[in-house]
């Protein structure tokens, strides 16, 4: 191989085989040759971080960055070339598609820091649960410190079990376990009770193992209305049934009426929950069985007997009892007092 100087270039002749890599690196400058090497190793750190990013619906975070080899001034040029974007203090978003609500979980838990999981009720939106919106929830051990970023609700939890994570995928607690947090976190008892009637019928978790877990915590914000309901859902039977109701009646100042009349009907015996015989009005207080389709035939093939025999039903959802029972109270004094019962109303005309 013969080389020959001309204007600080050298040129080759190649001879015994020398590849065509080796011909073309060595017309190349030095000074070329080291920014070629850049531009390769740029790309490669690069591709490294937007493979991570790729199982993590485009975030990483900084350190994750700088493991693959992506330091503060990678970064930064990255995201002064706007190929990347920065989200928060510790995360980096590498892809310019849409922001996914997987995304929004993932880019929390980074921010929130590390042993964080989702918790309540986004837990239960990463296990697919359909229908109901909730500020995001995420937990974490206590005494971690752990970030806490806009729009996030971070729970440091003192009774932390690792075993309640799933670790596959999107890291976040089971369903059984965070269908109770969602409950106890909830902004009022209407939404706690919905948020486990939903995890139920949606079968994301068995009522029984909802309702162990809820017993065995030792403080539990609406314990009674928590473990009330999973134990309707969970026996499928009347939790908070007629002796319940009769106490309400008492303390309404309301007669008090017969309960679990039977009465017969043409397809067999009807028993009815509650009856005050006298003004012919019957409330029937249905529990979260009810709600399964032959239950509801069922229900109109005997409501529908009643009211052809004079009487007046009213329908109430023992989950309505639990919640707001006044409303459902206010009907059954109001038709009383117009089948002439001596209730309060009557006495105030």
């Amino acid at each position: 191989m013969d080389l020959q100087q001309k204007s600080g270039t050298a040129t080759v002749r190649v001879e015994g085989g020398l590849s065509a890599a080796a011909s073309r690196r060595a017309v190349l400058p030095k000074k070329g040759r080291r920014a070629r090497r850049g531009r390769v190793d740029r790309l490669g750190v690069v591709e490294r971080v937007e493979e991570l990013a790729a199982t993590q619906a485009g975030v990483v975070s900084r350190a994750q960055a700088a493991e693959l080899g992506a330091d503060k001034d990678r970064v930064r040029q990255e995201v002064r070339s706007r190929r990347w974007a920065a989200h928060g203090r510790h995360t980096v978003v590498v892809h310019r598609g849409g922001w996914s609500e997987e995304a929004t979980w993932r880019a929390a838990l980074l921010e929130v820091g590390k042993g964080a999981a989702l918790d309540g009720a986004t837990a239960l939106r990463a296990a697919q649960l359909e229908g109901f919106e909730s500020a995001v929830h995420v937990s974490i051990r206590h005494g971690l410190t752990p970030g806490r970023p806009e729009g996030v609700v971070v729970h440091e939890l003192i009774g932390w079990h690792e075993e309640h994570v799933i670790a596959a995928g999107i890291r976040r607690v089971s369903p059984d376990v965070a269908a109770v947090r969602a409950a106890t976190w909830a902004v009022s008892d209407r939404q706690a009770a919905l948020v486990l009637l939903m995890t139920v019928q949606q079968r994301l978790a068995l009522p029984a193992r909802m309702l162990a877990h809820a017993q065995g915590q030792l403080r539990l914000r609406r314990r009674e209305l928590i473990e009330g309901v999973l134990a309707e859902a969970a026996d499928g039977v009347q939790a908070l049934g007629e002796l319940d109701f009769a106490r309400l009646c008492r303390q309404r100042g309301l007669p008090e009426p017969t309960r679990q009349v039977v009465r017969r009907r043409p397809g067999g015996r009807a028993y009815l929950d509650v009856y005050w015989e006298k003004f012919g009005v019957v409330v029937e207080i249905d529990g979260l069985h009810h709600l399964e389709p032959e239950m509801t035939i069922e229900d109109a093939l005997r409501q529908n007997d009643l009211t052809m025999s004079s009487d007046s039903v009213l329908r109430i959802p023992s989950l309505g009892l639990r919640i707001n029972p006044r409303p459902f109270l206010d009907q059954v004094e109001k038709l009383l007092t117009v089948r002439g019962a001596k209730t309060r109303a009557s006495r105030t005309r």
